[in-house]
């Protein structure tokens, strides 16, 4: 294996040296090993293995009703959404990097634009994010740039989902743009390059949108725009397409969505799909605008990621083209309705909402949050997610029923 690696002895034999270690040996001795002898017992047969494995399985405790969101929710995916997602058409081992010329990519990914833009009622969308975090970061650079780096200092709502924030911190970290968190937005913001809110806040709430003089960054939750009034105050609108028919999947992969007006489409990062001509006159796609450095100059280049997740923007235009409007609509309504539902009952057994206006998300006020979640846990059900001592956060979606929301009522 020597002749792979790109250091001589002598270079690796100083790096030891640096760090005080004899050789490579001891180097790795450091590293903790859990399991030094695997008992796995005898051989098996492929069909007993099969029989062992399910038996271990069953084991597991798969059944329960979910109240968990933040972020990530237990939404209905139509069986289609996957067998069409997983073709060899789309499914592939690599993700290019090389412009997309394949017109059937393209044209899914132009309708993907169309839908992010006509639900969140911004001018265009780009091809899509790494996930809603990335996009809320990429998002607050897009205004520094806007700003032509003369304000560099950001407003984040300290209600924005928390481990957006974590990504948002490591970015401006790194273009040393200074972050301040507010509880109530100032009345002069225009030292700012950008405003960021979150709408629907990470507790459920559904702030008033009042447009500051800067640019307004509104990160928020697709489904909630189904039957909540669209930020059409903002510049820019991201967030995370995961409700669009992607699994809960342990919290990834996902997928981020970028919309904004079109005086700022040129600061916008990742690609955009534009439709046109060919010179048969025949209707064509096209990567019309490439802002990566793989594209075009680097000097030029608004992001340097790889910004298109476009299998699973390929699942959210699929699932979006099959539960159509009124069923996308249909789906929220049930999860607002299940929602205010378990809340209603929770306020009559005296477990105070702290909410005042939410869709499908509220909190919750209660004497001890791990006994009372670790009780539900008892009754398979995962009743919320523990924000701190006393306070938890539930979720509904169409997935659940009033069975369901009874059940949780007498396992409290």
């Amino acid at each position: 294996m020597n002749k792979f690696l790109a250091h001589t002895t002598d270079v690796r034999n100083d790096m030891l040296r640096e760090i005080s270690q004899a050789s490579l040996d001891d180097l790795f001795k450091q590293i903790p090993v859990r399991c030094k002898d695997f008992t796995v017992g005898n051989p098996l047969s492929e069909l007993e293995t099969q029989r062992k494995i399910k038996e271990l399985a069953r084991k597991n405790k798969t059944e329960f009703s979910c109240f968990l969101g933040g972020g990530v929710y237990n939404k209905f995916i139509p069986a289609c959404v996957n067998y069409v997602a997983q073709r060899f058409e789309f499914l592939t081992a690599y993700t290019p990097y090389q412009p997309e010329i394949s017109q059937g990519t393209l044209q899914i990914i132009y309708e993907y634009q169309t839908m992010i833009s006509r639900i969140t009622c911004m001018d265009i969308a780009n091809a899509s994010m790494y996930d809603g975090g990335s996009a809320c970061a990429e998002a607050v650079l897009m205004a520094h740039r806007i700003a032509r780096g003369k304000k560099n200092k950001v407003l984040v709502s300290n209600k924005l989902n928390p481990e957006y924030s974590e990504v948002v911190k490591t970015y401006c970290w790194a273009q040393d743009i200074e972050i301040e968190w507010f509880e109530e937005m100032p009345e002069n913001v225009s030292e700012y390059c950008a405003v960021l809110i979150q709408y629907p806040d990470y507790f459920g709430e559904i702030p008033e949108i009042t447009k500051p003089d800067t640019t307004l960054i509104v990160c928020t939750n697709l489904s909630a725009l189904a039957v909540i009034k669209p930020p059409v105050e903002a510049d820019i609108v991201v967030g995370d397409i995961q409700p669009l028919g992607i699994g809960m999947n342990f919290g990834g992969p996902h997928a981020g969505f970028m919309a904004c007006k079109e005086a700022y489409m040129r600061q916008m990062p990742g690609r955009l799909v534009g439709r046109t001509v060919d010179a048969d006159g025949n209707q064509a796609f096209t990567l019309t605008i490439q802002t990566r450095e793989q594209h075009i100059k680097r000097e030029k280049a608004t992001s340097n990621i790889c910004s298109n997740q476009s299998l699973i923007a390929l699942s959210a235009t699929l699932y979006l083209s099959l539960v159509g409007e009124e069923g996308f609509k249909q789906m929220s309504i049930l999860s607002a309705n299940m929602a205010h539902a378990l809340s209603k009952m929770l306020n009559g057994k005296g477990i105070k909402t702290l909410n005042k206006n939410f869709f499908n998300e509220f909190v919750i006020e209660v004497n001890d949050s791990d006994k009372f979640l670790a009780k539900l846990k008892e009754a398979n059900i995962l009743g919320g997610i523990r924000l701190d001592d006393k306070h938890i956060l539930v979720c509904t979606t169409e997935m659940n029923t009033e069975e369901e929301i009874v059940n949780y009522i007498e396992a409290v």
